[in-house]
């Protein structure tokens, strides 16, 4: 094999092992990066949870769990307000309806 020839292969295969290192070493320093910004944004969001954990959205003041009618709700320990978690609202609707037949029925209001 002639001497031009031979280096010419050999100059394209650096060139082409150098292309191929750069692409991997941009992918792994992409994925560094990737994971970084996950990791920052899962600490922030819990440093944004824990700074308004159980803070009134009204007001601001803390909250407290306290029950009502069996359900636990959250209620301002400033303004007094109270509110819901999922659901929550819609199970005490629940037993105030279920109670209410119950003394409809008992009054002979409801059959």
């Amino acid at each position: 094999m002639p001497k031009d020839i031979a280096r010419e292969r050999e100059d394209e295969w650096f060139v082409r092992h150098e292309r191929e290192l750069l692409e991997k070493i941009r992918r792994e320093r992409q994925k560094r990066l990737q994971e970084q910004l996950q990791r920052e944004t899962q600490e922030e969001l819990e440093r944004l949870r824990q700074l308004h954990w159980m803070k009134c959205p009204k007001c601001g003041h803390d909250m407290e769990a306290v029950t009502l009618e069996g359900i636990e709700v959250d209620r301002c320990t400033s303004c007094e307000g109270i509110y819901f978690d999922r659901g929550e609202l819609e199970t005490l609707l629940l037993q105030k309806q279920k109670r209410r037949g119950f003394f409809r029925r008992l009054m002979g209001l409801e059959s």
